[in-house]
């Protein structure tokens, strides 16, 4: 008989291989388990000498002795716990730290593409929630496996010395029980994976609930958010009770069965010391020891749940660290020589899980030109721009970087050559100084004020109490629309890098703020290569060519006066954009 029924993966001797990298600690954990076992056989076996020699034979010297024996199994015991206790939640800390770690460290590296599918809440859930559960059933399986299963090797050679026939008699009970409990523990993993899932929907939808607070609250859709929340809860609440019933229903069976089986004893060895065959002080040593015993074999029993379901978190956190990212090094990296970059597209194609967003996309940027991308929501501007840093992969063609394919060059040397601005400006609950100077800590003070000086930034970093030391909450919270984005202007700076990506780096501001970040994006883009993408055309006056993405491919390709006099797709938009309203074209 199986006794646990589970397919061992690979993915399972990796956390058996963390449990063992804490070995020494075990190994004094187990020890503790021994001195528990003790104590408990120890307890059982001192009750026939206080009922024999104390009540019975009324013997004054053991009256002095076996309280002192009961006193000192007892301190072993409590001594026993309380190591077992620490060294096992030892492990089981360091398990859980060491899994977090590697999880959030496959995560970072995983490509843009994981992100499109995976929902932010349910990553949480698994860094978080089913990490947990793996520690519980790392810290449950061993504490049975170590103190029950000592425990019950401790009271069985008890009973089996106190009297043989009468114990074989009480096992006969035992493996009954457990046939049951496995069929049990079979469901209690297949409910647990349900409960799981559930429990990272609940985080997904937290996420997204706070994070549009402000949309929920300007629409008035609290009630309805609120029903949402309600109905997943109850979903949870469901399975929740499933996995309850399945759990609960071991208990009752081990309690029934063990019923049977004191009951046997007590009318057999009470047969016994009523024939005068043991005393009684024997059959209550016996009986104890039965009694003792039970516990750690129903916990035991209980070990098969444990695994089911903390298996079923293993598989979970594992999916994510057996994911192979397609954005992968070369064998033998090329360097990438210092210095301004030529960017070329050629006969590029490229798309998502759905139709092809790039078509045939040729396209050459030479060293310091300013690049302009306009076009329909829609049409594969940011697509274009985000193959670049290599985010994602072209399907055919080659990016290349002064006539090298960018897949040559090692991910991380590549993107140290780029800087982005993006739309929303993505800052971290921490200093100003650290946001500026983030990627880039060797940084000394005097680059980062030169940095939020030519990003217009100084000026309102130095109105706070604590200047560049003030903590800007999360996202940048405390800071407005247009003094987040400098800020992000400012890292850009820093980084210095010679290839520059802004995507939309103005679109959300109003116009004061618009035109001191525009002035800031100047000296930023000095003598870099830079792409803009811009659905205001009265912003991208500076720019040496203008091309105009739909659909996936460029229409067009020239200069504003070029582009205005062809009276094609740009014609169409400046005129809807500025022509319309009476706007003008501003020129650098």
């Amino acid at each position: 008989m199986r006794l646990f029924k589970f397919e061992i993966k690979e993915r399972h001797r990796q956390v058996y291989r963390m449990i063992m990298e804490n070995r020494f600690r075990l190994y004094l954990a187990m020890l503790c388990s021994l001195a528990i076992a003790v104590s408990m056989a120890a307890m059982g076996y001192l009750i026939e000498p206080v009922i024999d020699r104390i009540f019975v034979d009324k013997d004054i010297e053991k009256l002095f002795l076996l309280p002192l024996l009961v006193l000192a199994v007892f301190t072993l015991k409590g001594v026993g716990m309380y190591g077992h206790d620490y060294f096992m939640n030892y492990v089981g800390e360091s398990i859980i730290r060491r899994m977090r770690e590697e999880l959030f460290d496959k995560i970072i590296d995983l490509p843009m593409a994981f992100f499109q599918k995976e929902r932010t809440g349910r990553l949480m859930s698994r860094i978080t929630n089913d990490v947990a559960i793996v520690k519980a059933m790392v810290s449950t399986a061993v504490t049975a496996a170590f103190r029950d299963f000592f425990t019950i090797v401790g009271l069985t050679a008890v009973i089996f010395y106190r009297d043989w026939k009468m114990a074989l008699i009480a096992f006969f009970v035992l493996p009954v029980a457990f046939y049951p409990v496995i069929s049990l523990g079979r469901r209690v993993r297949r409910v647990s994976t349900g409960c799981q899932e559930a429990m990272a929907e609940l985080s997904s939808f937290l996420h997204e609930a706070f994070a549009g607070i402000k949309i929920v609250k300007a629409f008035g859709m609290e009630p309805h958010e609120k029903k949402r929340f309600k109905n997943r809860t109850r979903e949870l609440f469901t399975l929740e009770l499933k996995g309850v019933i399945v759990r609960a229903l071991g208990s009752p069976i081990m309690e029934f069965l063990g019923g049977i089986g004191i009951a046997f004893i007590i009318w057999y060895g009470g047969s016994g010391v009523i024939k005068g065959e043991s005393t009684p002080g024997m059959f209550m040593s016996f009986l104890a020891c039965v009694m003792l015993l039970y516990e750690p074999v129903k916990k035991l029993s209980g070990l098969n749940n444990a695994l089911q379901v903390g298996m079923a978190a293993v598989d979970r956190v594992f999916e994510i660290i057996e994911s192979e990212s397609n954005i992968q090094d070369p064998v033998n990296p090329r360097p990438i020589k210092s210095g301004a970059h030529t960017v070329q597209f050629d006969k590029v194609n490229f798309g998502y899980d759905r139709d092809m967003v790039l078509k045939d996309v040729n396209l050459e940027v030479q060293k310091g030109e300013i690049l302009a991308l306009v076009g329909m929501s829609g049409g594969g501007k940011s697509s274009l721009v985000s193959l670049i840093p290599r985010y994602y992969d072209v399907l055919e063609g080659r990016v290349m970087i002064d006539g090298v394919d960018i897949r040559d060059f090692a991910v991380k040397d590549l993107r140290r050559e780029i800087a982005i601005v993006t739309q929303e400006p993505i800052l971290f609950n921490d200093t100003i100084r650290n946001n500026i100077a983030y990627g880039n800590s060797a940084a000394s003070e005097e680059d980062i004020v030169k940095a939020a000086q030519a990003a217009y930034a100084h000026n309102f970093i130095e109105s706070f109490p604590q200047g560049y030391e003030t903590v800007i909450g999360e996202l940048g919270g405390r800071l407005s629309g247009g003094e987040k984005q400098r800020l992000c202007i400012a890292r850009a700076l820093l980084k210095n890098a010679p290839i520059l990506i802004l995507d939309e780096a103005t679109s959300s501001l109003d116009t004061e703020a618009e035109a001191l970040v525009q002035k800031a994006l100047e000296n930023l883009m000095k003598g870099r290569t830079t792409f803009v993408i811009a659905h205001r055309l009265s912003t991208i006056g500076y720019a040496h060519r203008i091309i105009v993405v739909v659909d996936g491919r460029i229409v067009e390709e020239g200069t504003h006066d070029e582009l205005m006099a062809c009276s094609g797709e740009y014609c169409k938009l400046y005129q809807m954009q500025i022509g319309n309203n009476g706007g003008d074209w501003v020129e650098a």
